[in-house]
């Protein structure tokens, strides 16, 4: 979807009935929506909710979530918008004096307002600075990540964060250009080090990896799934969509040793993915895999 300037930036939200049905809204329950973006999930949480209710809203995209104060200005129900990453979620909570919440929910992908910037660097298909930070005044870009990095440890973060076979040879030739900062100069460098066939998922690798890794995403996600369960109120559900392996194999390893633990009883033997009519019409959410629980102890 092309947006206009002068438009409103929108955000299709992923599986909405699944989110809600797994969710269970309780009406004047407590929801924490730790990836709240522009508000596409939050405004159907809201939805279900009374003037008892509250959604705490958490993102680290400053310019998204001033959008999203304006999407959910109009609901009844109390609620709270915070910068900062969902890895604080206890702090969060102790803060505020909230022991515990009804649900959580985590949608890991980027939004279509980030991936369409031009100014942000997140997708190949667009022009701009190698820049890939949810939160702008994050310390690193990925140009500054990879003027610091050496050529092996570019190599491990395109192997490790992005399961790339050309891994060497692209972190090769990017070392040769320390100047690289911008979209179309890593593009021209992934172009001249890989095969044709299929390039375009070797960009979306690449730059995944390295947005991964500016963003420190996957030491983020360990970091709060080691620390949720203590945040639900007992028969409180946790709704999380991830969009790669990498997410997905640590949601499914939390979720099980949780449930030997006998602290959560999880919903999604396997996780859910899109309906073919889901997927035609919002292609973005193809790669979506959805897991649920619920606190038992």
């Amino acid at each position: 979807m092309n947006l206009k300037q002068d438009s409103e930036p929108q955000h299709i939200p992923v599986m909405v009935s699944e989110v809600l049905s797994y969710l269970n809204i309780c009406p004047d329950g407590i929801y924490f929506d730790g990836t709240i973006g522009l508000g596409g999930h939050a405004k159907h949480i809201l939805s279900r909710l009374n003037k008892k209710g509250k959604l705490i809203g958490i993102d680290r995209d400053g310019e998204a979530l001033e959008i999203c104060r304006k999407n959910l200005q109009n609901y009844p129900s109390p609620i709270l918008l915070l910068q900062t990453s969902f890895d604080t979620i206890s702090e969060i909570l102790n803060h505020q004096g909230i022991p515990t919440v009804n649900g959580i929910l985590l949608d890991l992908g980027l939004s279509s307002f980030q991936l369409e910037s031009n100014t942000r660097g997140f997708s190949f298909a667009n022009s701009g600075l190698l820049d890939m930070r949810f939160d702008p005044t994050w310390s690193k870009t990925v140009s500054d990540l990879i003027h610091d990095s050496s050529a092996e440890e570019i190599a491990l973060i395109i192997r490790d964060f992005g399961e790339e076979r050309h891994a060497r040879k692209i972190a090769k030739l990017i070392k040769k250009d320390e100047t690289i900062c911008t979209v179309e100069a890593l593009v021209e460098v992934i172009r001249r080090t890989t095969p044709p066939a299929h390039r375009n998922r070797i960009y979306a690798r690449v730059f995944q990896a390295f947005r991964i890794a500016v963003n420190q995403e996957l030491d983020k996600l360990k970091t709060f799934l080691n620390n949720f369960i203590d945040c639900l109120t007992v028969g409180g559900r946790i709704v999380i969509i991830s969009y790669h392996s990498l997410e997905d194999r640590l949601v499914k390893h939390a979720f099980k040793n949780l449930s030997l633990n006998n602290r959560l009883s999880v919903h999604t033997k396997k996780p859910l993915t899109p309906s073919e009519d889901e997927c035609f019409v919002n292609r973005r959410s193809k790669s979506a895999k959805l897991r649920s629980g619920e606190r038992i102890l």
